[in-house]
């Protein structure tokens, strides 16, 4: 029993095991290279048992459906991770987008054949990787007087601005904020250029997310073997010993890899 209690049960010849497809709708999860197929009980959306649906090299990790709507709700949301969670112990799924659905197995099947090509590179892109997360965040209470102070370009610009003073224009809160802006987004390229320099030798691709918040550096989805987790982790130790006390790091993982999987799913 893993996590839960949810038993991964292997499929052989026996009748008795083998998977459970069910006709009607089906949510999918993942697609995964074909092999010997896997029941995860009772760990799905609704409760249900999760199996796959194989079409020559490739598998869709499915479950039946009977909510004529999937909502992002919590316990959903929880369903479809714990699948991906399973999966990442034996393999590197391609996830798909949370509530993609299939009217029925057979159009499943024809969604792996249809895309067999764009599935398979993209199973040889993340074969044996894993997605880890890296934040980097300003550690400091105001991040407006934190750049004043760090950048004397923005200091001489409010002090011309204010003058004798006590208030700003309009006009010149804009103008602030626009140079504000453009030195944020300039020490953010050159941040996540440094940390890349880092880690470059440890990950097989990069990809900078948008920042969520002003306080945020850096948001970056790292593809990394999975073999050299613990070796990104101390390139993370490495990389943040060139910033000094008002940045915070963390990292997260291993993902299935979210950030790197890009099918425009032909259905």
């Amino acid at each position: 029993m893993r996590d839960g209690g949810s038993a991964a049960v292997a499929i052989g010849t026996d009748r008795e095991t083998e998977a459970p497809v069910v006709s009607g709708k089906n949510y999918i999860y993942a697609i995964v290279e074909g092999g010997e197929p896997l029941i995860y009980e009772a760990l799905g959306l609704e409760g249900k048992d999760v199996y796959t649906i194989t079409e020559a090299r490739l598998a869709a990790v499915v479950s039946g459906l009977s909510s004529a709507k999937i909502r992002p709700e919590r316990a959903n949301l929880r369903a479809h991770q714990a699948v991906l969670k399973q999966l990442m112990a034996v393999t590197t799924p391609l996830p798909m987008a949370f509530g993609t659905v299939a009217a029925s197995p057979e159009a499943i099947h024809k969604i792996l054949i249809r895309n067999r090509r764009v599935f398979e590179e993209q199973l040889a892109r993340v074969a044996d990787k894993v997605e880890m997360g890296l934040r980097v965040t300003w550690d400091v209470p105001n991040i407006f007087e934190y750049f004043v102070n760090t950048h004397t370009e923005l200091r001489l610009a409010r002090d011309r601005l204010m003058g004798s003073r006590h208030e700003f224009t309009q006009e010149e809160k804009i103008e602030l904020g626009r140079m504000f802006d453009r030195l944020l987004n300039e020490d953010r390229e050159n941040h996540t250029a440094r940390v890349e320099r880092v880690l470059g030798s440890l990950c097989s691709e990069f990809k900078a997310n948008p920042c969520r918040n002003e306080q945020e550096v850096i948001n970056l989805a790292c593809l990394v073997k999975r073999d050299s987790q613990e070796a990104f982790s101390t390139g993370v130790f490495a990389a943040a010993q060139l910033f000094d006390n008002h940045f915070s790091f963390d990292y997260s993982g291993p993902w299935a890899p979210h950030n790197f999987v890009e099918i425009d799913l032909e259905q």
